[in-house]
């Protein structure tokens, strides 16, 4: 990944038909849309727009010369260069092939349905795998009987179920739910639904469903919270409720008294996924937990509130509240979109946008029956393939012909039937589809592989973004071997060059310190009260657990992120400097101060001399380069971009 983020400021881009050449070296050009598309992306602020491009155009001229060079050299042959594009195109295709759109309209829907809890009935006709016509037919007018009575307003629903078909048909409580709380088929039909409102019933694998919102609530966000559960099972609260309540009242007074609330869940908590962590739950929003529950905690009002006991069917429970995150309103909050954003990417209704996309991408590959082979022979020879596994596919008679084709692409005949037999064969993947669907499948998986692996020759935005990634690697490979290694490697290169500009390398005010940095401010305190009572310093980084580092040496003090008076003696322990954005905290203790203008060792300057000597060492290439590849600018064109 360094190569990446060494190399992240240049972008490429091709060529256009007509487009105006910019410059050109040796026997090649860059346009100036290329130019531009690398300048708008990498710009940052300047009063001097044409001091800015200038500057650009000089350090883009040197970029391509590299990479030429590298290019002539052919190290994008090499296997290790090679296998980087390959990773790297397998981490970004993916998000190449999705219809935007399709995206950005579920991410629409989500986000509308994220504002609003729905309390939801939920009533069900289960329908087996095996049921008999008859049962099927009785279980459709039960449900279709309760529709009615619904229908009509009729709330007592017990009563109406019975009436509808007894035993055959459920009801259940799901709670208020938000986006994403139940799968989205069931979602679409209970957004759809105003309060008091019921769906026509609704056919699923299983059954059929008829849903109610009885309330509606502004969205009440994510919770999080501790709790202490005294289980007490549903059978055992007649009998064992007093002694139990009881008991939860005397825990609820030790925590009223101070007692800690993670010390008290250890020690008398039934809740065995949760004890050990000090009685906290995950993070949950709408839908998580029962009703009775979910109440309970929305009663607390601030971080840190505890609840009274309160009983559900499975206990007794003491809530402390920790953190409530509100839900966002703002359609632009970034935090908001990209965790939406996630959760539909692993959400069955991403397929939608993947079904649209399915769609484009065959109107652009354009594969299209040949005729070669009708269809009964394709759906006799498919059938042969699942009769006998182990017979080869391509000594079938079909298995050479081509049955579809593009202007770029040919399907043929063996396709089809290895398709068939790694498809048909699995029984977790096929679902007693015909032939004829199967033949679609197949159509439309062999146009997404093609798309998927000509990416480049659809898609200009993944083109631009390969091609970066590329010459970046050559360029990191090239730097490598003719400037980063030589400067690095040639010391007696290095020593005459530091005997020669020894005024270069000079001590600005420094100091021999101990540095620490600190997870946060509290370990900070401690590590410093550590110090000054004596105590040596390896040692208390070494009993931190990490959540200490420190280092001694020569630092100049414009250079530390603490301050040091420059008068401080010997021994001066600084104060502790807070980082104001992730809470870190640090300190120094001086050992020794120098003054201003102090001459550098060799070793002590090595690091400054070598990046001196890889800046000479550079010039000097991209000079050779220059006569080796002549540059020549437009400077008509380069004037066009000031306008």
């Amino acid at each position: 990944m360094k190569k990446i983020c060494l190399f992240v400021a240049f972008s490429l881009g091709a060529a256009t038909a007509f487009s105006q050449t910019l410059f050109s070296y040796g026997n090649k050009s860059v346009d100036k849309e290329e130019f531009l598309r690398a300048y708008n992306k990498n710009k940052t602020p300047d009063t001097d727009k044409e001091k800015a491009l200038r500057e650009y155009l000089d350090l883009y001229i040197k970029f391509k010369l590299k990479v030429n060079a590298a290019m002539d050299m052919k190290l994008d042959t090499l296997p290790q260069l090679q296998y980087d594009a390959q990773s790297f195109r397998t981490q970004i295709e993916e998000g190449y092939l999705n219809n935007e759109k399709a995206l950005n309209s579920l991410l629409n829907e989500a986000f509308d349905r994220s504002q609003k809890d729905l309390h939801v009935l939920h009533f069900f006709a289960a329908i087996g795998n095996n049921a008999k016509p008859e049962d099927t037919l009785k279980a459709y007018k039960g449900i279709t009987a309760l529709y009615s009575s619904l229908s009509a307003g009729k709330t007592d629903y017990a009563k109406q179920v019975e009436a509808a078909g007894g035993e055959s048909i459920r009801q259940s409580d799901l709670g208020f739910i938000t986006v994403f709380s139940v799968p989205y088929e069931y979602e679409n039909i209970i957004y759809g639904l105003g309060k008091d409102k019921v769906n026509k019933p609704y056919r699923s694998k299983n059954g059929w469903h008829i849903f109610k919102v009885v309330e509606e609530r502004a969205a009440v966000g994510k919770w999080k919270v501790a709790q202490i559960l005294l289980a007490m099972p549903p059978e055992q609260q007649g009998i064992n409720k007093p002694a139990m309540e009881k008991k939860a009242d005397s825990v609820y007074q030790l925590l009223q008294n101070g007692a800690d609330f993670g010390l008290t869940a250890r020690q008398f908590s039934d809740d065995k996924l949760t004890y050990g962590n000090n009685g906290e739950l995950p993070e949950f929003g709408s839908g998580r937990y029962q009703v009775a529950f979910e109440n309970e905690v929305f009663k607390l009002s601030r971080d840190g509130e505890i609840s009274k006991p309160f009983l559900t069917e499975y206990g007794y429970h003491i809530v402390k509240r920790i953190s409530h995150t509100a839900v966002s309103a703002d359609r632009n909050d970034a935090t908001v979109l990209f965790d939406l954003k996630q959760k539909i990417q692993q959400d069955s209704r991403v397929n939608i946008a993947k079904e649209l996309f399915a769609k484009e991408v065959q109107k652009q590959v354009g594969f299209k029956r040949t005729g070669g082979v009708p269809d009964q022979e394709l759906f006799r020879y498919a059938d042969s393939v699942i009769a006998n596994p182990e017979a080869a596919t391509d000594k079938y008679s079909i298995s050479d012909k081509t049955i579809y084709s593009s202007g770029k692409a040919k399907l043929q005949g063996k396709e089809w039937l290895d398709f068939i037999r790694s498809y048909k064969g699995n029984p977790e993947l096929y679902q007693n589809e015909s032939n004829a669907a199967l033949l679609e499948k197949f159509v439309s998986t062999a146009t997404l592989d093609y798309y998927k692996k000509h990416l480049e020759e659809f898609n200009s935005e993944f083109r631009y973004q390969m091609q970066e990634f590329k010459d970046g690697n050559v360029l990191f490979e090239i730097m490598e071997r003719n400037v980063w290694g030589n400067a690095a490697a040639d010391t007696s290169a290095l020593v005459k060059h530091y005997n020669t500009n020894k005024n270069k390398y000079l001590w600005t005010a420094s100091a021999d310190i101990i540095l620490f940095n600190c997870f946060n401010k509290t370990i900070a305190d401690g590590a410093q009260a550590a110090l000054k009572s004596g105590k040596d310093w390896k040692k208390i980084v070494e009993e931190a657990n990490n959540s200490i580092q420190a280092d001694s040496g020569r630092f100049e003090l414009s250079q530390i992120p603490i301050s040091i008076d420059p008068k401080a003696p010997a021994g001066t322990i600084s104060g502790i400097s807070v980082n104001q954005q992730d809470g870190s905290s640090g300190f120094a203790k001086v050992i020794r101060q120098y003054a201003d203008g102090m001459q550098r060792s060799f070793e002590e300057a090595r690091g400054l001399v070598i990046n001196d000597y890889q800046n000479i060492l550079e010039e000097k290439w991209i000079n050779e380069l220059k006569k080796k590849y002549p540059v020549k600018v437009n400077e008509s064109v380069f004037q066009s971009l000031l306008k």
